[in-house]
């Protein structure tokens, strides 16, 4: 990790250090996973003796933002909450209305977080945004479908992570999330219908041209091109799991009636 922690100027205090991993932990800059520098790294950048560091981790870590791993090593914990308890994300998975409403929530949502994304994205926005996209390329290439859609979800993480507004931010990873624990296990089926890598590439590279250009209107309406095929083609991907269930059962209902 990049040296992305300040010397804590003033009374260099245990309290100071802790802000400071707050502030990071809640503008994106540290998220979930990320390993901490070792005490001794750490305790330099902060310009803290290892005693105050140790304080403000122990503080950290019992308010929940920091985790230790077994095998050593200090982290930033899971600190992304659930739209939904999971029992109620259980129920969802079968719900047609709950994934139209979520879609359509995103729809809303991400045009809104493009829109001050292509406003107020930085040249290292940009640049980090230039190297998702090349990889996104090269898995499409490659044909990777898992790989395509952990990338895609990285890509509109990122995006609101451009558009520098808190609450946003944390919204729809909480949103996202959804996703990454597989709640909609049929989104990785409209990878697969024909076409669809190719479109959803296109539309990704469209926002990330109108982001780029610094074109709000370009990158709100982008976001909501984007959004409005993924619902059509969830639809479609339903639709034609019906067809194949019902495919399914009338070749086993003909089979049984041959062998009468």
């Amino acid at each position: 990790m990049s040296e992305i922690f300040s010397p804590i100027e003033h009374w260099r205090t245990a309290d100071e250090v802790i802000q400071q991993m707050e502030t990071l932990v809640l503008e994106g800059v540290l998220r979930p996973g990320d390993r901490l520098p070792g005490e001794r790294d750490l305790a330099r950048q902060f310009e803290v003796s290892r005693p105050i560091l140790r304080a403000a981790l122990k503080a950290l870590e019992a308010a929940g933002l920091l985790a230790t791993r077994p095998g050593g090593g200090t982290y930033v914990a899971d600190v992304i909450g659930q739209v939904f308890s999971p029992p109620v994300a259980e129920i969802i998975i079968t719900n047609r209305k709950a994934v139209t409403d979520y879609l359509e929530y995103r729809r809303e949502v991400e045009a809104i977080a493009a829109d001050l994304a292509a406003r107020r994205a930085t040249a290292e926005d940009r640049a980090l945004l230039d190297r998702i996209v090349e990889r996104m390329k090269l898995a499409h290439e490659e044909k990777d479908l898992r790989r395509e859609a952990e990338i895609d979800l990285e890509f509109h993480n990122t995006i609101v992570e451009c558009a520098h507004n808190i609450v946003l931010l944390h919204t729809l990873r909480a949103c996202y999330r959804l996703l990454s624990d597989g709640v909609f296990q049929h989104r990785q089926r409209a990878f697969e219908l024909p076409g669809a890598r190719e479109t959803l590439l296109e539309q990704h590279l469209a926002i990330h041209a109108a982001v780029a250009a610094g074109d709000p209107e370009a990158a709100r309406r982008a976001a909501t091109d984007h959004i409005a095929y993924v619902e059509r083609a969830m639809v479609d991907v339903e639709r034609t799991g019906d067809w194949q269930r019902v495919s399914r059962m009338r070749l086993k209902q003909r089979m049984a009636a041959d062998a009468r």
